[in-house]
């Protein structure tokens, strides 16, 4: 998937831009707060539907302006155009269309456009809680099965309103009829998690070793309660508790993915550079998936590239993401003469753009 053309008007800093992509390296060189991260998310945003930093729709409006309109027009790995426009205004919401069609649900454009960005937002799947990881996961397969993303949203909304009458009431034939929806919905859930995360696994340890010299072994586990039991088996076992407490406290929600180097936990015992080269293996290993699955190479977007990582990891990440196997790329860093160096020293092709106030020039 190739992102030919990017136009955008009042999304966050920048009041209105138009640039055409090459098809291989794109990289954007700037200073700090010039926009260099605003265009990579536009990009993300035109994919996902939503901005990969915790921001409202509301918040990516730029000052003072009441909408903002982003669109991208794409040329697929065989040869098909497609043209994506999201807008969103204060009054009327979001629209998103497809070739001229407005979407009757956002969930059906996810997982047509695919992409993988590499940001130093990343560092939350190491350190936050586990609802960041949770979120990652949801955010891959979603890209690869329908069904998986209605599961959630279906599982999300019953999930809600078993809490609520948690709240106020211990009616046990509602909370039956809730516990059914949930189970059936988990069940989904949770077999694909564990699916995607056994492949991954082997594709993160083969491109951890490709960045890295470390000799440690780097490996992926998934915590779910579903592992022992069924959904419906452990809400039953845990009724009481729910009564108590006037929550749901088990169940798919409660999943964690566990990162680990050596054996222990890459939040505890990897350096700086090792959690960012694991990151960094992640997210290749499930491009490399995206890939096979959507028989089209997702857009990959680096942003900040060097954060963390020494110029010689740097330089041989390029020299992975330069192989045909990967197709578009975007990436940006602060110190221009740097990254062209680096790109100079990966000996692969690429073009930069210069972000200045909200601008970029070729």
């Amino acid at each position: 998937m190739r992102l030919e053309k990017l136009s955008l008007i009042n999304f966050k800093n920048i009041a209105q831009l138009e640039l055409r992509l090459g098809e291989g390296i794109n990289g954007f060189v700037g200073d700090n707060g010039a926009g260099k991260t605003n265009i990579i998310d536009a990009v993300y945003y035109l994919s996902m539907c939503k901005s990969a930093l915790p921001t409202t729709d509301g918040q990516n409006i730029r000052h003072e302006n009441d909408f903002f309109l982003v669109e991208g027009g794409y040329r697929t790995d065989e040869g098909k155009t497609e043209q994506v426009v999201c807008s969103f205004s204060r009054k009327g919401g979001k629209i998103l269309k497809r070739n001229g069609k407005e979407y009757e649900r956002l969930s059906d454009h996810v997982g047509l456009i695919p992409v993988v960005i590499v940001s130093p937002a990343d560092t939350t799947l190491i350190s936050d809680a586990a609802d960041e990881r949770r979120r990652y996961l949801n955010g891959f397969i979603s890209q690869l099965d329908r069904n998986y993303l209605m599961a959630v949203m279906r599982y999300n909304a019953v999930l809600g309103e078993r809490n609520k009458l948690l709240k106020v009431s211990s009616d046990e034939d509602m909370l039956q009829i809730y516990d059914l929806q949930l189970a059936e919905q988990a069940a989904l859930i949770h077999r694909l998690r564990r699916e995607y995360i056994e492949r991954l696994t082997p594709l993160v340890q083969e491109f951890y070793r490709a960045l890295s010299e470390d000799r440690e072994q780097v490996t992926l586990e998934y915590r779910s309660e579903l592992n022992e039991a069924p959904l419906m088996e452990i809400l039953q076992r845990n009724r009481q508790r729910d009564l108590v407490n006037q929550f749901t406290t088990s169940g798919i929600h409660r999943d964690d993915l566990i990162l680990k180097i050596g054996g222990y936990p890459l939040r505890k015992y990897g350096s700086q550079g090792q959690q960012k080269s694991f990151l960094i293996a992640l997210k290749l290993a499930q491009y490399q998936i995206i890939a096979s699955e959507c028989k089209e190479r997702p857009i990959l977007l680096l942003d900040d590239l060097f954060d963390k990582l020494d110029a010689g990891r740097v330089t041989q990440l390029l020299r992975l993401v330069g192989a045909e196997q990967f197709g578009q790329i975007l990436i940006t860093d602060c110190n221009p003469t740097r990254l062209q160096t680096t790109l100079d020293r990966a000996n692969t092709p690429y073009q930069l753009f210069t972000v200045t106030g909200g601008t970029a020039t070729p």
